[in-house]
Order: structure tokens, then sequence, then C-alpha cells
């Protein structure tokens, strides 16, 4: 679950204002008993789960005492995941979700905090839980003593809405509360912890970049991308936007694997070979777990596409079922991935990456400018004019076999990438050659999706070859895939005429 909370830090002798007017007409505060709270917060011994925002905890008298919580892009907006467990032992599947900041090293005890914490529930004339407003008094303990101690006071929003918020973080700091950056309670309590081992984006790339900024700016990114969502991929959680953990942590491999390629010239090709073979070996884990998804959200859009031709209820229940087990298998193809040694390795290797990519100095020195638009120009070609036997989006047959589309698209992607990549430092034009490239993209990413749905359904009908009922359903299934696929093979002249414009392509050479 997610959990939204702001922090404030106030003195001792604070006194909490009444905040009855921040809430809804007839709403009301209801003051808790105080209860005390013991948390011991485990991590590795260079804090490896401080420094990146993350945290495993065990804390008695809680139902579920044992607690990871996970940072998001928003500050004060983090996963919260809890699972029930004796105290000395954490659960495998807590330590397996903070994987991705610890990299196998061993957690230990790193903070011990005992809290007296005054709850006070904020709830609408309806009796709704809007938000709790926990008062805390924490005392850091060194084994039985009392190292420090400091007051605190949590709002975490619950059925209220953010402008609820805001109106508590106002009457709060009218009062002299102080509210600021979020740090967690542990991290306050180990004190200085520095920066977190995974080197972000730094978002400063500009046209006065040189080719080895934009280049280690993108390589980041992706990294970021993958590491982010791994905790998420073994949760098995869909996103708030509708998309998937699993896919979002495949296009960063791909971008990562389509980057070290495209710029290759400005990398010690020996690293970025060996990083592209180990990331291959995990994005394929990752496309068996992405195409297992797609294809049974596929089954029920296109079962629903004519409402007026309903299919057989039965013999989709009977796809599904052979689709379902194909993501358990590809699920736990990837579950023995992650879990492994090789993997834990790649980690390790991802995040020295991020920290000090490999460039060769005498070319990531010079001007993006003047040197990114040769490198980019290579993947464009390859997909506007084709290469090595292999036809161009511009002379695309509409009667071409289905693998020839295929291999368009993906060639469209690493175009794409590789525009997107140097978009920030190149300006305008390389932006909106990037989009109409997308635009490209999409569609032929629809054409493919539509056929191996097709086949898919075919090969789950032939393997029953006396079912008629399922035979029926899986022709009638093929039909409208092929119908997209033919909608498509429709659209793509425009859509490619649109991204093949010189007032887009010019800055190519």
């Amino acid at each position: 679950m997610l959990e939204e909370e702001r922090k404030f830090d106030v003195d001792p002798g604070f006194a909490l204002p009444d905040l009855t007017d921040a809430l809804p007409a007839g709403g009301r505060i209801v003051p808790r008993a105080a209860v005390s709270l013991r948390a011991t917060y485990y991590d590795t011994a260079d804090l490896r789960l401080a420094r990146a925002g993350a945290s495993l905890r065990f804390r008695r008298g809680d139902e579920q005492p044992w607690t990871v919580k996970l940072p998001t892009e928003v500050p004060g907006v983090r996963h919260e995941i809890s699972r029930t467990g004796s105290p000395n032992a954490m659960p495998a599947e807590l330590v397996a979700l903070v994987t991705a900041y610890t990299r196998g090293a061993p957690l230990a005890p790193a903070a011990v905090l005992r809290t007296t914490r005054r709850v006070h529930e904020l709830r609408d004339r309806s009796d709704r839980l809007l938000a709790e407003l926990d008062d805390d008094l924490v005392a850091v303990l060194d084994g039985k003593a009392i190292s420090s101690r400091f007051r605190e006071i949590e709002v975490e929003r619950h059925e209220g809405g953010p402008k609820l918020l805001d109106r508590i973080d106002g009457a709060l700091r009218a009062a002299g509360a102080a509210g600021g950056n979020f740090v967690p309670k542990h991290v306050r309590a180990i004190g200085a912890i520095g920066p977190a081992d995974l080197t972000p984006p730094t978002g400063t790339v500009s046209g006065r970049s040189d080719a080895g900024e934009v280049v280690s700016e993108a390589i980041r990114a992706s990294i970021g991308r993958m590491l982010a969502h791994d905790p998420l991929v073994r949760l098995r959680i869909d996103l708030p936007d509708g998309d998937t953990a699993v896919h979002q942590m495949r296009v960063g491999c791909r971008r990562l694997r389509s980057d070290l390629h495209t710029f290759r010239p400005l990398l010690d090709r020996s690293w970025a070979d060996g990083l592209r073979a180990e990331l291959s070996w995990i994005a394929d884990a990752l496309g068996g777990a992405r195409d297992a998804e797609v294809l049974r959200a596929r089954l029920g859009r296109s079962a629903g596409l004519d409402s007026l031709a309903p299919l057989d209820d039965a013999a989709l229940r009977h796809i599904d079922a052979d689709l379902a087990a194909r993501q358990t298998r590809a699920r736990a193809t990837l579950d023995e991935a992650m879990t492994s040694g090789r993997y834990l390795t790649l980690l390790d290797h991802l995040v020295d990456a991020a920290a000090e990519p490999r460039l060769v100095p005498s070319f990531a020195a010079r001007p993006a400018r003047e040197l990114l638009p040769r490198l980019v120009s290579k993947p464009w070609r390859k997909l506007a004019n084709g290469s090595d036997g292999l036809t161009g989006a511009g002379a695309l047959d509409p009667l071409a076999p289905d693998a020839q589309w295929h291999e368009v698209r993906i060639r469209a992607k690493r175009a794409r990438y590789a525009t997107e990549a140097v978009a920030g430092a190149l300006g305008g034009p390389a932006a909106k050659l990037a989009r109409r490239i997308s635009d490209v993209q999409g569609l032929l990413g629809d054409h493919q999706d539509a056929v191996v749905a097709a086949d898919t359904w075919l090969s789950i009908a032939d393997s029953e070859p006396g079912n008629h009922g399922l035979a029926v359903t899986a022709g009638r299934l093929v039909e409208r895939e092929r119908a997209v696929v033919r909608r498509v093979r429709e659209r793509f002249p425009d859509a490619w005429a649109a991204a093949d414009r010189h007032k887009l392509t010019g800055w190519l050479p």
C-alpha cells in the first residue's frame, strides 16, 4: 500500500493547535490513549537502506510487526508492506524486497527507538477516518541507555484529500511546528548517512553539455528505472497509471542495452559489451513475464471488441487458464533469476555503471551537438532506409510478412531511444522527432501484439484438436487480431510520413 505522510519537528513544549477548522463541516478530532512502541531498524553495515530512503523494521505490538518502506518519486509518499513473524527471523519476502538496495549485503540492527505515541484521529461527520496525526516523543536507545530524544508530529492521509493535509500543514506551522525535508525517524536517530549508492541523473543536460554528460545521463536514468521497479516486480502490483512494474523494469533494461549499443564509440567497448550481455539475460526473463501479462490482458479486450457477437465463455475460460499457467511459469522463471547470485552481481555492476560510466575521454569530452547527431543518425538510417538486406520503414510493403514489420518495429524502438537520449542537449527538432518515432513504434507495437496474440490463440486451439468450441472461439479471436493488423498497415504510411520530414531530421548528418 502507499503511505502518504508529512512530518514536523516540534519542541518538547509544543502545544498542539485545534485542528477542527481544517476539517470539513461536522468533522471532529478523536484522541486515543497513548501507546508505547519499540522499533528495531535493520540495515547493512554501510547503511544502504537508510541512504536510499528505504527501511526494514520490527516493531513490537503491531499485528504485523515486520515492515518494509520503499521510496517513491514523491517526497513523503512511500510503499509500505507489512508481514507477520517472530522478532528473531526476518521474513524472507521482505528481505527480498530490499535487494535492489542491499545487493545481498547482510542486515543487522542499526537503530532502536522507543516512541511514546499520542494518536489523534481526524474524522468527518460520517465518521470516516480522513487522516491520523501522531504526536511522537522518541527516545533513541544505546543498549538500555537513552542516547538522545526528539519530538515530531506525523500526519498520515487516509480517506481525506490532499488539500486536507495542506490545511493541517498550515495550522501546525502557524503554531510553531517546523516542516521541511522528509526525514524518517531512524535516519534522524542515526545522524549523517551520506548519499545513496545509486547515482541519479543530474537533470542538468543542456545544449552546452559534452557528449559524455548526455550519455551518462541516459545510462543513469535507465538504471534508475530498473532498480526502482525491482521491488514492485517482486510484489506483483500494478502501477497507479494502469501500467505494470514488469513492463517498466523491462523498458529500463531495453533502453540501457540500446544506449550502450548506440553510444558505443564513447564507451569502453569491453565494459559496454559485457554489461549488455548480462542485461540480455535478465531482459529475457522480464520479457517472458511481460509477454504473458500482455496476452492475458489482450484476451479480455479482444473478446469484448464486438458486443453483438459474444464469444463462448467456456472457451474463453479455457484460453485464460492456459495463459495463466504460462504466466505462472514465466513469473517463476523471473523470480528465480532475481533471487540468484548472478542477479546480485548484475546489481553491483549497474550501481557501478551509474556512478562512473566507462567513457572514452577523447570522445566524451567533445560537445554533444558536434558528436551525438552522427551517432543517432545510424539507428535512424537503419529505420528509414533499411540495412542488412532488410527493408526500411519508408519502403515497407503493406503485404510484407509479419516478421518484416516486426523488424521495423525493433529498429523504430532503437531510433526512438537514441533520439530521446540526446533530445535534452540537441533541442526541439530532436524532441519532436522522438515523439513522431514513438507514434510509429506504438503502431508497430499494436501490430506485433496482434500477430503474437493470433498465433497464441491458434496454438492453444491446436493443443486440443477435438474441442470444436475452442477451435471456433480461437478462430474468431484470430479474425479480430488480423483486423487490427490490417488497420495498422493502413495507418502506417501517414504515421511514417509525419516522422520522416526534413524539418525534424535535418539535424541528422
